[in-house]
Order: structure tokens, then sequence, then C-alpha cells
């Protein structure tokens, strides 16, 4: 009998469009611990390039977003509005694993 090799998928990080006081909304990789937030391999979203809405790029950039590469964000919990999670394998591209 031969016996079956299984690879294990990684799992896919959790991707955020994070929307912050004072108008900052960026994208990356979401992590927390405590009350600190952080994004890692992220972007200030500068031009959404939508035609819907913040929400139609948690599936994917259109052609039109215009995205700022940053280093490791980190802020507070009470300073997040909201957060988008997103299609992470749309976003692989753009938002490094």
């Amino acid at each position: 009998m031969g016996s079956k090799i299984i690879k294990a998928r990684a799992t896919p990080p959790d991707i955020r469009i994070v929307i912050l006081q004072r108008g900052w909304v960026m994208v990356g990789k979401f992590s927390k611990r405590g009350t600190q937030c952080f994004l890692d391999n992220g972007s200030v979203i500068r031009v959404w390039g939508t035609t819907k809405g913040l929400g139609e790029i948690a599936a994917g950039p259109t052609a039109q977003t215009q995205l700022d590469p940053v280093p490791q964000v980190e802020f507070h919990e009470l300073t997040v509005i909201a957060t988008l999670k997103c299609d992470p394998v749309k976003w692989r591209d753009y938002v490094a694993w």
C-alpha cells in the first residue's frame, strides 16, 4: 500500500483595511497584542480607486488604487474606527506574506 504525502497549506494571513482616526486608511497584515495593534508589510491607501466605496477593494485593489508602502505600523486599539477583512489571495502581490 502506498502512502499519501499531504502538503500542509500555510494559513493565509489576516489582511485588513484599517480605518484610523484623523483619516488614515491603511492595509496590511493585522495582528494585536494586548491593546496594541500592528500592520506589517502594509501601505497607506492614498487613492481608493473605487466606484462602490472602500468595501470594494476588500476583494482586491483596483487598477486605480494607489498604495504608499510603510514600515510596520503600531497603533492603539482605541484609534481604530473600523477594519475590513480582505481577500488575502487578491492582496498577495501588495501585502507580502
